[in-house]
Protein backbone atom coordinates (compact mmCIF):
# COMPACT_ATOMS: atom_id res chain seq x y z
CA UNK A 1 0.00 0.00 0.00
CA UNK A 2 0.83 3.48 -0.55
CA UNK A 3 1.59 5.86 2.56
CA UNK A 4 2.17 8.87 0.66
CA UNK A 5 -1.36 10.08 -0.37
CA UNK A 6 -3.28 13.26 -0.45
CA UNK A 7 -4.70 14.55 2.72
CA UNK A 8 -8.37 14.17 3.56
CA UNK A 9 -8.66 16.02 5.80
CA UNK A 10 -6.52 19.41 7.65
CA UNK A 11 -7.68 21.04 11.22
CA UNK A 12 -10.73 18.80 11.42
CA UNK A 13 -11.85 19.80 8.14
CA UNK A 14 -12.43 18.00 4.81
CA UNK A 15 -9.91 18.54 2.16
CA UNK A 16 -11.36 20.08 -0.66
CA UNK A 17 -9.79 20.95 -4.17
CA UNK A 18 -10.28 24.63 -5.26
CA UNK A 19 -11.43 24.12 -8.70
CA UNK A 20 -9.73 25.26 -11.73
CA UNK A 21 -10.43 29.01 -12.99
CA UNK A 22 -13.44 27.66 -15.90
CA UNK A 23 -15.20 25.44 -13.19
CA UNK A 24 -18.77 26.59 -12.74
CA UNK A 25 -19.22 25.55 -9.07
CA UNK A 26 -20.25 26.80 -5.81
CA UNK A 27 -17.86 27.18 -3.14
CA UNK A 28 -18.29 26.49 0.11
CA UNK A 29 -18.30 29.06 3.18
CA UNK A 30 -14.55 29.66 3.70
CA UNK A 31 -13.73 28.38 7.21
CA UNK A 32 -16.22 25.00 6.75
CA UNK A 33 -13.15 23.42 4.24
CA UNK A 34 -9.22 22.79 4.44
CA UNK A 35 -8.72 24.25 0.75
CA UNK A 36 -6.22 22.33 -1.16
CA UNK A 37 -4.26 24.62 -3.80
CA UNK A 38 -2.90 22.85 -6.73
CA UNK A 39 -1.58 23.28 -10.18
CA UNK A 40 -0.87 20.64 -12.87
CA UNK A 41 2.54 21.64 -14.71
CA UNK A 42 1.59 18.87 -16.88
CA UNK A 43 -2.28 20.01 -18.04
CA UNK A 44 -2.80 21.45 -21.30
CA UNK A 45 -2.19 25.22 -22.80
CA UNK A 46 -4.44 26.90 -20.16
CA UNK A 47 -2.69 25.25 -17.31
CA UNK A 48 -2.70 28.22 -14.52
CA UNK A 49 0.57 29.00 -12.85
CA UNK A 50 0.57 28.59 -8.74
CA UNK A 51 0.74 32.41 -8.32
CA UNK A 52 -2.32 32.99 -10.48
CA UNK A 53 -4.14 30.48 -8.26
CA UNK A 54 -3.02 32.28 -5.28
CA UNK A 55 -4.53 35.66 -6.04
CA UNK A 56 -7.92 33.91 -7.81
CA UNK A 57 -8.53 31.72 -4.00
CA UNK A 58 -8.06 35.03 -2.55
CA UNK A 59 -10.21 37.05 -4.31
CA UNK A 60 -13.00 34.27 -4.72
CA UNK A 61 -13.06 33.17 -0.90
CA UNK A 62 -13.67 35.17 2.28
CA UNK A 63 -9.53 35.18 3.45
CA UNK A 64 -10.49 36.32 6.82
CA UNK A 65 -12.63 33.03 7.33
CA UNK A 66 -10.00 30.55 5.91
CA UNK A 67 -9.21 28.16 8.81
CA UNK A 68 -7.12 25.95 6.98
CA UNK A 69 -4.76 25.29 3.61
CA UNK A 70 -3.37 22.25 2.43
CA UNK A 71 -0.47 23.50 -0.67
CA UNK A 72 -0.36 20.51 -2.97
CA UNK A 73 2.20 20.75 -6.40
CA UNK A 74 2.83 24.09 -7.07
CA UNK A 75 4.76 23.45 -9.92
CA UNK A 76 7.51 21.00 -11.72
CA UNK A 77 8.93 19.49 -8.48
CA UNK A 78 12.35 19.30 -8.65
CA UNK A 79 12.43 22.80 -10.51
CA UNK A 80 10.82 24.98 -7.61
CA UNK A 81 11.31 24.61 -4.24
CA UNK A 82 8.76 25.82 -1.36
CA UNK A 83 10.02 29.53 -0.87
CA UNK A 84 7.37 30.74 -3.08
CA UNK A 85 5.04 29.22 -1.23
CA UNK A 86 5.92 30.13 2.16
CA UNK A 87 6.70 33.94 0.55
CA UNK A 88 3.06 33.93 -0.62
CA UNK A 89 1.29 32.52 2.78
CA UNK A 90 3.52 35.62 4.88
CA UNK A 91 2.42 38.23 2.69
CA UNK A 92 -1.04 37.21 3.10
CA UNK A 93 -1.24 37.09 7.31
CA UNK A 94 -2.94 40.18 7.34
CA UNK A 95 -5.49 38.74 5.26
CA UNK A 96 -5.64 35.00 6.34
CA UNK A 97 -6.33 36.74 10.09
CA UNK A 98 -8.58 32.93 11.07
CA UNK A 99 -5.66 30.43 9.39
CA UNK A 100 -5.35 28.00 11.97
CA UNK A 101 -3.42 24.92 9.97
CA UNK A 102 -1.56 24.47 7.02
CA UNK A 103 0.06 21.54 5.63
CA UNK A 104 2.79 22.02 2.36
CA UNK A 105 3.79 19.46 0.16
CA UNK A 106 0.69 17.75 -0.18
CA UNK A 107 1.99 15.53 -3.21
CA UNK A 108 1.33 11.62 -3.73
CA UNK A 109 3.43 9.54 -5.46
CA UNK A 110 1.67 9.85 -9.03
CA UNK A 111 2.44 13.45 -8.82
CA UNK A 112 5.97 13.38 -7.34
CA UNK A 113 8.45 11.07 -5.33
CA UNK A 114 8.79 12.25 -1.75
CA UNK A 115 12.44 13.01 -2.57
CA UNK A 116 11.58 14.96 -5.82
CA UNK A 117 9.56 17.53 -3.59
CA UNK A 118 11.97 20.46 -2.79
CA UNK A 119 11.55 22.12 0.37
CA UNK A 120 12.81 25.45 2.07
CA UNK A 121 13.23 27.30 5.24
CA UNK A 122 9.40 26.87 6.10
CA UNK A 123 9.87 28.65 9.70
CA UNK A 124 8.59 32.08 8.18
CA UNK A 125 4.51 30.56 8.40
CA UNK A 126 4.98 29.49 12.05
CA UNK A 127 6.73 33.64 12.68
CA UNK A 128 3.89 35.18 10.46
CA UNK A 129 0.93 33.22 11.88
CA UNK A 130 1.43 33.20 15.75
CA UNK A 131 -1.98 31.46 16.53
CA UNK A 132 -1.15 29.09 14.15
CA UNK A 133 -2.01 25.83 15.69
CA UNK A 134 -1.04 22.75 13.06
CA UNK A 135 1.50 22.93 10.80
CA UNK A 136 2.73 20.29 8.75
CA UNK A 137 5.76 19.73 5.72
CA UNK A 138 6.09 16.76 3.48
CA UNK A 139 9.36 16.18 1.63
CA UNK A 140 12.92 16.86 2.99
CA UNK A 141 15.14 17.21 0.16
CA UNK A 142 16.21 21.58 0.73
CA UNK A 143 13.71 21.40 4.00
CA UNK A 144 15.33 23.79 6.81
CA UNK A 145 13.63 24.18 10.43
CA UNK A 146 16.04 26.77 12.65
CA UNK A 147 14.42 26.47 16.07
CA UNK A 148 11.47 28.50 16.57
CA UNK A 149 9.27 29.89 19.47
CA UNK A 150 5.55 29.57 19.09
CA UNK A 151 2.97 29.61 21.69
CA UNK A 152 -0.10 27.97 20.39
CA UNK A 153 1.53 25.55 18.01
CA UNK A 154 -0.11 22.17 18.94
CA UNK A 155 0.40 19.68 15.72
CA UNK A 156 4.03 19.24 14.32
CA UNK A 157 4.44 17.25 11.20
CA UNK A 158 7.24 16.04 8.69
CA UNK A 159 6.95 13.47 6.26
CA UNK A 160 9.82 12.70 4.83
CA UNK A 161 11.94 9.41 2.74
CA UNK A 162 15.02 11.21 4.43
CA UNK A 163 14.58 14.00 7.04
CA UNK A 164 17.95 16.03 7.47
CA UNK A 165 19.66 15.87 11.03
CA UNK A 166 19.48 19.64 11.05
CA UNK A 167 15.93 19.74 11.20
CA UNK A 168 15.29 17.46 14.24
CA UNK A 169 17.63 19.36 15.84
CA UNK A 170 16.01 22.54 14.90
CA UNK A 171 12.55 21.41 16.04
CA UNK A 172 14.04 19.83 19.75
CA UNK A 173 15.76 23.38 19.97
CA UNK A 174 12.43 25.21 19.38
CA UNK A 175 10.28 26.65 22.19
CA UNK A 176 6.63 24.96 21.77
CA UNK A 177 4.68 24.90 25.06
CA UNK A 178 1.53 23.53 23.50
CA UNK A 179 2.71 21.24 21.38
CA UNK A 180 0.77 17.76 21.59
CA UNK A 181 1.55 15.72 18.23
CA UNK A 182 4.69 15.36 17.09
CA UNK A 183 5.76 13.15 14.18
CA UNK A 184 8.79 12.78 12.09
CA UNK A 185 9.07 10.42 9.21
CA UNK A 186 13.22 10.40 9.66
CA UNK A 187 13.81 8.22 6.38
CA UNK A 188 16.81 6.80 5.39
CA UNK A 189 20.39 7.97 4.70
CA UNK A 190 20.72 7.72 1.04
CA UNK A 191 18.03 10.51 0.93
CA UNK A 192 18.74 12.93 3.24
CA UNK A 193 17.53 11.13 6.51
CA UNK A 194 20.70 11.41 8.57
CA UNK A 195 19.54 12.06 12.22
CA UNK A 196 21.32 10.20 14.76
CA UNK A 197 19.93 9.16 18.51
CA UNK A 198 22.26 11.89 20.05
CA UNK A 199 19.85 14.52 17.91
CA UNK A 200 17.00 12.85 19.28
CA UNK A 201 18.68 12.58 22.52
CA UNK A 202 16.91 15.95 24.47
CA UNK A 203 13.85 15.22 23.01
CA UNK A 204 13.24 11.29 24.68
CA UNK A 205 14.48 12.89 28.00
CA UNK A 206 11.28 14.67 28.71
CA UNK A 207 10.67 18.54 29.60
CA UNK A 208 11.57 19.32 26.10
CA UNK A 209 8.03 19.99 25.12
CA UNK A 210 5.46 19.41 28.38
CA UNK A 211 2.49 19.07 26.55
CA UNK A 212 3.45 15.93 24.22
CA UNK A 213 1.05 13.61 24.16
CA UNK A 214 1.76 11.10 21.32
CA UNK A 215 5.07 11.15 19.48
CA UNK A 216 5.89 9.47 15.90
CA UNK A 217 9.29 8.67 15.30
CA UNK A 218 8.75 6.99 11.97
CA UNK A 219 9.63 5.20 8.61
CA UNK A 220 13.79 4.86 9.92
CA UNK A 221 16.00 2.59 8.90
CA UNK A 222 17.18 2.72 12.79
CA UNK A 223 13.91 2.01 13.92
CA UNK A 224 15.90 -0.72 16.26
CA UNK A 225 17.98 1.68 17.89
CA UNK A 226 15.16 3.92 18.50
CA UNK A 227 12.70 1.55 20.09
CA UNK A 228 15.76 0.78 22.31
CA UNK A 229 16.50 4.48 23.16
CA UNK A 230 12.50 4.98 23.54
CA UNK A 231 12.25 1.74 26.17
CA UNK A 232 13.97 3.89 28.74
CA UNK A 233 12.65 7.28 27.76
CA UNK A 234 11.27 9.51 30.22
CA UNK A 235 9.20 11.23 27.89
CA UNK A 236 7.38 8.05 27.71
CA UNK A 237 5.37 8.03 30.50
CA UNK A 238 3.60 11.79 29.61
CA UNK A 239 2.56 9.87 26.16
CA UNK A 240 -1.26 8.79 25.53
CA UNK A 241 0.37 7.53 21.63
CA UNK A 242 3.03 6.44 20.60
CA UNK A 243 4.40 5.87 16.83
CA UNK A 244 7.28 3.53 15.75
CA UNK A 245 5.74 2.43 12.29
CA UNK A 246 6.96 2.32 8.74
CA UNK A 247 10.60 1.51 9.33
CA UNK A 248 12.68 -1.70 10.07
CA UNK A 249 11.82 -2.86 13.02
CA UNK A 250 12.87 -6.44 13.92
CA UNK A 251 12.70 -8.72 17.14
CA UNK A 252 15.44 -7.02 18.26
CA UNK A 253 13.87 -3.29 18.97
CA UNK A 254 10.71 -5.30 19.77
CA UNK A 255 12.44 -6.94 22.51
CA UNK A 256 14.07 -3.83 23.83
CA UNK A 257 10.03 -2.18 24.12
CA UNK A 258 9.16 -5.26 25.80
CA UNK A 259 12.46 -5.39 28.34
CA UNK A 260 12.04 -1.60 28.53
CA UNK A 261 9.41 0.93 30.93
CA UNK A 262 6.16 -0.15 31.20
CA UNK A 263 4.06 0.85 28.02
CA UNK A 264 0.54 -0.02 29.26
CA UNK A 265 -0.54 3.53 30.24
CA UNK A 266 -0.85 4.26 26.14
CA UNK A 267 -3.90 3.80 24.75
CA UNK A 268 -2.43 2.90 21.60
CA UNK A 269 0.80 1.50 19.65
CA UNK A 270 1.72 1.63 16.03
CA UNK A 271 4.34 -0.67 14.57
CA UNK A 272 3.00 -1.03 11.45
CA UNK A 273 5.72 -2.27 8.42
CA UNK A 274 7.37 -4.17 10.49
CA UNK A 275 9.85 -7.41 10.30
CA UNK A 276 8.58 -8.35 13.51
CA UNK A 277 8.33 -12.59 13.84
CA UNK A 278 4.66 -13.67 15.03
CA UNK A 279 6.37 -15.53 18.18
CA UNK A 280 7.56 -11.96 19.47
CA UNK A 281 4.30 -9.91 17.73
CA UNK A 282 2.48 -12.42 19.57
CA UNK A 283 4.23 -11.45 23.23
CA UNK A 284 3.95 -7.69 22.62
CA UNK A 285 0.31 -8.27 22.31
CA UNK A 286 0.13 -10.35 25.49
CA UNK A 287 2.13 -7.58 26.97
CA UNK A 288 -0.16 -4.59 26.62
CA UNK A 289 -3.62 -5.75 25.03
CA UNK A 290 -4.70 -7.28 28.39
CA UNK A 291 -4.15 -3.62 30.02
CA UNK A 292 -6.59 -1.65 26.89
CA UNK A 293 -3.60 -0.89 24.76
CA UNK A 294 -4.68 -0.93 20.93
CA UNK A 295 -1.49 -2.60 19.09
CA UNK A 296 -0.99 -2.41 15.41
CA UNK A 297 1.32 -4.78 13.91
CA UNK A 298 0.11 -5.07 10.25
CA UNK A 299 1.81 -5.15 7.72
CA UNK A 300 5.03 -6.93 6.87
CA UNK A 301 8.13 -4.63 5.40
CA UNK A 302 9.71 -5.27 1.86
CA UNK A 303 12.48 -7.81 1.92
CA UNK A 304 15.15 -9.47 0.39
CA UNK A 305 18.29 -11.51 0.32
CA UNK A 306 21.80 -11.21 -1.12
CA UNK A 307 24.37 -13.56 -0.90
CA UNK A 308 23.26 -14.13 2.59
CA UNK A 309 22.88 -10.31 3.25
CA UNK A 310 19.43 -9.79 4.38
CA UNK A 311 17.93 -6.25 2.94
CA UNK A 312 15.06 -4.48 4.44
CA UNK A 313 13.71 -1.31 3.40
CA UNK A 314 11.57 1.22 5.31
CA UNK A 315 8.02 2.43 3.89
CA UNK A 316 9.07 5.36 2.10
CA UNK A 317 12.63 6.85 0.84
CA UNK A 318 12.47 7.82 -2.56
Amino acid sequence: MSHVEHLQELHGLPAFDFPGPEARRELPEAGAVAWRLATDPYGNSSHEEFGDLWDRFLDSVDPAGVRAIVVGQWGEPYDNDSSGIVRRLVDARDRLTALRAVFIGDLEQEEAEISWIEQSDVTPVLDAYPLLEEFGVRGGTGLRFPAVRHQHLRTLCFEAGGLPGEVVRGVVASELPALKYLEMWLGVEEYGGDATLADLAPLLAAGRFPALRHLGLRNSEIQDEIAAAVAGAPVVAQLTSLDLSLGVLTDEGAAALLGGQPLTHLAWLDLRHNFVTEPVAQRIREALEPSGVEVDLSERGEMWEDDGVVHRFTAVAE
